[in-house]
């Protein structure tokens, strides 16, 4: 039976550990600047909405998302400020805003969207549900694809 203990990995010369792998992603900003550049752009997101620009908000909120390790906290900050803008369009309003990005916003939309739903207990499932099925309706099935199989997450 001991022979069922052996990780046999560790003779895999293409075996990669998860730091590794996301190590790829580092920016070399610090948790601290990650955190401070996402409160300034939530800032920016909310000065936004106050003067009821929604497009321009998303399209903010939806830049530079925090990729990389030991980034907790912008990543929830970032998901946050993102379903708060999304909260506010109408639904008959979702088609024509995706359709306005680009595919790489759709795709970060999209991540988003599984970060959100990822916490019924925080965010409005509903209007993930609906974002979800316009952004699927737009940029199709290949968007749920290279959201899943793409090791830079938002949560």
């Amino acid at each position: 039976m001991s022979w069922r203990t052996i990780d046999i990995d560790q003779y895999d010369e293409d075996a990669y550990t998860e730091d590794e792998i996301l190590a790829e992603f580092e920016t070399g900003l610090s948790a601290e600047q990650v955190t401070s550049a996402t409160q300034t752009r939530s800032t920016d997101v909310r000065n936004m909405l106050t003067r009821g620009d929604l497009n321009n908000a998303l399209t903010r909120a939806l830049e530079e998302p925090p990729y990389g390790r030991h980034l907790e906290t912008a990543k929830s900050e970032s998901t946050k400020t993102v379903t708060e803008v999304l909260n506010l369009f109408r639904a008959s309003d979702i088609t024509t805003v995706v359709k306005s990005l680009g595919t790489e916003q759709q795709d970060v939309l999209m991540k988003y969207l599984y970060a959100g739903m990822g916490k019924p207990e925080q965010y409005n499932s509903s209007v993930l549900l609906t974002w979800h099925e316009k952004l699927t309706e737009v940029a199709g099935n290949g968007c749920i694809v290279r959201v899943m199989t793409d090791k830079r997450t938002v949560f």
